[in-house]
Parts: C-alpha cells; sequence; structure tokens
C-alpha cells in the first residue's frame, strides 16, 4: 500500500505541471496547433492511463476492503475520468484550431481552441485535487498504528468471508426469472 500511496501522490504534481503548460499554450496565439497541444495531449493521456491502470490495481487489491476503500474508490474513478476528459479536450483544441483548414465558416481565432484548454486545465485542477486527498488520506491510515489494525481485522474478515463463499456449494433458484420484456425498438421521426 505504501508504493500505491507514493503513486498517488505522483499524479497531484505531474497534473499542476499540464495544467501550467496548458495555461502557457492557451495564453499563445496556438500558431501551430499540432506542434504546440499535441505534445501536451499526448502526456495527459500517457497520464491518464497510467492513472486507469493504478485505479485498477487498487481496486483489486486489499484497499477495496480497507475502511473506506470503496468510497475512496468511487472518488479515483471520477479523477481518472477527469484526467481523460482533460486528454481529450486538448484533442479538442488541436482540432478547432485546424477547423479553418477545411470550413470556410471556421473560426479563423484560437478562441475555442484556448477555451477546450482551460477546460482542460480546470478538468486536472480538480483531479489533481483528488488525487492529493486521497494520497493524503492513504498516507495517515497506513502511518496509524489503530487504522493498520483496523484495516487489518476488515483484510482478514473478508478473505474468511471470500473463503467461506467460495466453499460453499452453489444454490439454484427454484424457479426461473421471469423473462424480460424486449426493448422498444428506436424509431427516428422527421420533422
Amino acid at each position: 500500500m505504501s508504493e500505491h500511496t507514493r503513486l498517488l501522490g505522483q499524479v497531484a504534481p505531474a497534473l499542476k505541471d499540464l495544467r501550467e503548460e496548458a495555461e502557457r499554450i492557451r495564453e499563445g496565439d496556438i500558431t501551430r496547433p499540432v506542434r504546440e497541444i499535441a505534445p501536451l495531449s499526448l502526456r495527459v493521456q500517457q497520464l491518464a492511463m497510467e492513472c486507469t491502470r493504478q485505479f485498477h490495481d487498487l481496486s483489486t487489491s486489499q484497499y477495496a476492503v480497507m475502511k473506506g476503500g470503496q468510497e475512496n474508490l468511487a472518488h479515483l474513478a471520477g479523477a481518472c475520468a477527469q484526467v481523460s476528459l482533460a486528454a481529450t479536450l486538448c484533442n479538442l483544441a488541436i482540432h478547432h484550431r485546424t477547423e479553418v483548414l477545411l470550413y470556410e465558416d471556421a473560426d479563423p481565432t484560437p478562441k475555442t481552441s484556448r477555451d477546450q484548454l482551460r477546460r482542460a486545465g480546470d478538468e486536472m485542477q480538480r483531479a489533481a485535487t483528488t488525487y492529493r486527498a486521497l494520497a493524503r488520506l492513504l498516507s495517515r491510515r497506513l502511518a496509524s498504528t489503530a487504522s493498520r489494525t483496523e484495516d487489518q481485522q476488515l483484510i482478514a474478515h473478508a478473505l474468511a468471508n471470500g473463503s467461506e463463499k467460495a466453499s460453499a456449494p452453489a444454490s439454484t433458484p427454484s424457479s426461473p426469472a421471469p423473462p424480460r420484456p424486449a426493448p422498444k425498438p428506436f424509431t427516428h421521426t422527421r420533422r
């Protein structure tokens, strides 16, 4: 768990650096959107993948049965989604800035791209706040002898219940479940 705490703690500073880079790009003219924004987008996407991997690892570890573990995992899932959304917004910033090459009526200014980068920064800030709080919380639980003992008891209880469920014979329902009604087909109406 101490390794997970360390990894959780590294995400917030990484997001802060990426957010600052997005702000620098946003303040510029964005005359070369692919060259200027794509490296940021790639790094945010890479971080999103790392966050999702860590979320998966935590959700299948003993963390899930620790006190508050399920709730913390739910917060972590939201933060992972925010980092992924930030990467998508960076890609949209590239797209909106390059639309002028494809469409006559596209906005030739970087206004929309700047807005996408601002929103990406906001998502990164929210995710960083969550990661910082979760890293602190896990660090405190690991530092407290009473909390570690409580978590060890919860883990032992979960493991005992898991082995009891695995050795119990599977029960079969006395009657089959009623059939579910067929979904209504989607109909497209013209106006």
